[in-house]
């Protein structure tokens, strides 16, 4: 790289404003990136990132300011003129034509010919050629939509260099990663500031970013409030000014009084992914699931739910035999599942707060032909609401357009109004920010506290081991061991983890 590149400033947004209908989204905000650095732009669910980054990427245009970029003023950004000056984005949601091969999701809409004709065999060499430069083990010809999503992300960096990008803004781009990728991720990330890309990295995973970043740009409300080294702060300090307010306990818990086994899983049997599973969960007590992508965690979580039909095994609730062959045998024993994409099985995002807790319990609130009970179902409603605090204007508010805290609450508050007995969550916190993520780790200690059997998937090891009061191990499909809160290290459950050789 060219030492006069170095530190050279190739963005400066100054003084952004921007509003929608009613909602004042960005005010006085000021953003800049150099060549070949890492600016970590941080801030709670709402607190602009995405809205700044869309300006800068020409999705939105500000209602005023300025923005300059490569040294050339630009007022009205469209996104082909943004990816024409070298600005690329890589959305959290990938935007992925899954039924075209990954050469044609590489060059769509930018596609190469010969005299007129398409030529597949020159986009998968220069595909090939870029994906080999990054190091990634992906065959051009491969149809995305059979790529796991870890590599359609992969897919999508490869998209966004192969315009020549200069500035390249990831928004949450390690939530579907596992470790082994995540290095590869962040390789790939030194190797591109090495060669002078400018990049933003959006994240929620505030413990990965000493691995890559130079600065933090820090939003709150819609408002810059400071851009710093990332060396010159602690990671309180950076969490302080992103929330406003110092959070004195990463992991709250509490205390409850271990009470009788609520549910009793033996020898189940599900697929590939979930083999001779055994495990009890009782009454006071969180119990984690740990282990590395592809453990089968979430399968489990699906075959207790009815999701998916397994293939033998019992289920034991409150000393009882019960049988679970569909979703609607799961939710009328009072075992729930708040799942790992909320936005696309959790939520209908389309619909109001009240129609999303309604949905599921018309059963409850329906007479006898079948007609709901407005009284009723706005008695649930506002119940849940008041009870888990959700943040709304009121019951008719779309779920989109909440937080992904908020939205978690709606999915948790739809299932509490049946008074289930076992909540599963599965990655609860991922996509939302530090101080969302305390509010739901409070709701999860308020179920524990009600008597509730609560169970949760995560794959951030700090997470399990500072609210679960008994952390259970997954490989290859089966538990390889169970921890107690206060025997469980990070070196005891990555061991346990990758243990392939000894199932229980």
């Amino acid at each position: 790289m060219v030492g006069d590149d170095v530190d050279k400033i190739i963005v400066r947004m100054e003084h952004i404003e921007k509003s929608f209908p009613g909602v004042k989204a960005l005010s006085d905000v000021n953003f800049e990136l150099k060549s070949g650095e890492v600016m970590a732009l941080l801030g709670e669910n709402g607190a602009g990132k995405s809205t700044l980054m869309k300006i800068l990427s020409g999705v939105y245009t500000a209602d005023s300011g300025k923005m300059n970029i490569f040294g050339k003023e630009y007022s009205n950004l469209n996104p082909k003129l943004a990816q024409e000056i070298g600005v690329a984005i890589i959305h959290q949601e990938l935007n992925m034509c899954r039924h075209l091969s990954v050469a044609e999701n590489i060059f769509l809409g930018r596609e190469k010919t010969n005299m007129s004709i398409l030529s597949n065999h020159e986009m998968e060499k220069v595909a090939k050629a870029i994906l080999d430069d990054l190091q990634i083990d992906i065959k051009p010809r491969e149809i995305v939509g059979n790529l796991p999503v870890s590599k359609q992300q992969m897919v999508e960096i490869a998209k966004a260099l192969s315009t020549n990008a200069k500035v390249l803004i990831m928004d949450e781009p390690t939530s579907s990663l596992t470790s082994k990728e995540i290095n590869d991720l962040f390789r790939i990330i030194h190797s591109l500031k090495d060669k002078g890309c400018g990049i933003v990295y959006i994240s929620h995973r505030l413990e990965e970013l000493k691995e890559i970043v130079d600065r933090v740009t820090i939003m709150r409300d819609g408002k810059f409030v400071c851009m710093n080294d990332f060396n010159s702060m602690t990671m309180d300090e950076i969490i302080a000014n992103m929330v406003g307010r110092e959070i004195t306990e990463k992991f709250p818990t509490v205390k409850t009084e271990k009470g009788k086994c609520v549910l009793e899983v033996k020898n189940l049997n599900a697929g590939k992914m979930v083999r001779e599973i055994n495990f009890k969960l009782y009454e006071g007590e969180i119990v984690g699931f740990a282990g590395l992508m592809g453990a089968g965690r979430t399968e489990t979580t699906r075959a207790i739910f009815g999701v998916d039909k397994k293939d033998s095994g019992e289920f034991i609730l409150d000393g009882q035999p019960l049988k679970i062959n569909s979703v609607k045998d799961a939710i009328k024993s009072g075992i729930v599942l708040a799942p790992e994409d909320r936005k696309k099985d959790g939520l209908c995002t389309k619909l109001s707060i009240r129609d999303n807790i309604a949905l599921p319990n018309l059963d409850i609130i329906c007479d006898k032909a079948g007609i709901v009970n407005r009284k009723k179902e706005t008695e649930m409603c506002n119940k849940a609401v008041n009870k888990l605090l959700i943040k709304t204007a009121g019951l008719e508010v779309d779920a989109g357009t909440l937080s992904g805290g908020n939205q978690q609450k709606v999915v948790v508050g739809k299932w509490l109004a049946r008074d289930s007995r076992v909540v599963m969550f599965d990655e609860p916190t991922r996509g939302i920010d530090v101080a969302a993520k305390v509010e739901i780790y409070h709701l999860m200690n308020k179920l524990k506290q009600d008597g509730i059997a609560v169970m949760f998937v995560s794959s951030e090891m700090p997470e399990v081991m500072g609210i679960a009061d008994r952390i259970i191990v997954m490989c290859d499909g089966k538990i390889t061991g169970e921890l107690s809160k206060e025997e469980a290290t990070q070196e005891k459950i990555l061991s346990l983890a990758t243990r392939f050789d000894k199932k229980l």
